[in-house]
């Protein structure tokens, strides 16, 4: 018997961006659900879809089948079509620098531990799960 698919939500949240922001993940497989958050003082938004993405992977004990769901196109697109160019140009955009090359390296390093479907749904547009993760990480940035 093959183990389930763990779905994994996740969000990033900045007020001001930059400012202080907030990252949030739900893991859930079957009838259990694991909730993640934190947040730092200074960052970005872009810095805090990445981490959530990040420590909702960490998380992960063992090898697992996973699909992701995020509202950051950055994200998304940044693991499924970007990454392999910027690694050959050794973590370098086409223009110059990467943004956020810690984050990039460190998702890029566990990728290959999971099976991993990346699914973008349209922020704020109702998506049960992504108005949680949303409000989650909203809730996790310092004050």
């Amino acid at each position: 018997m093959t183990n389930p698919t763990i779905m994994i939500y996740t969000d990033g949240s900045c007020n001001p961006n930059p400012g202080p922001g907030g990252w949030a993940a739900i893991l859930c497989s079957g009838s259990h659900e694991k909730v993640l958050n934190g947040g730092e003082k200074k960052t970005t938004n872009n810095r805090m879809e990445l981490t959530a993405a990040l420590q909702a992977l960490l998380a992960l004990k063992t090898p697992s089948k996973v699909e992701i769901v995020t509202d950051s196109e950055y994200l998304r697109r940044g693991i499924t079509e970007w990454l392999p160019g910027w690694k050959k140009r050794n973590w370098q955009r086409k223009c110059g620098t990467l943004a956020n090359i810690d984050l990039w390296q460190a998702l890029d390093a566990i990728l290959p531990k999971h099976t991993i479907t990346w699914k973008w749904v349209r922020g704020h547009a109702g998506h049960k799960y992504n108005q949680r993760v949303d409000e989650l990480a909203r809730q996790a940035i310092p004050r």
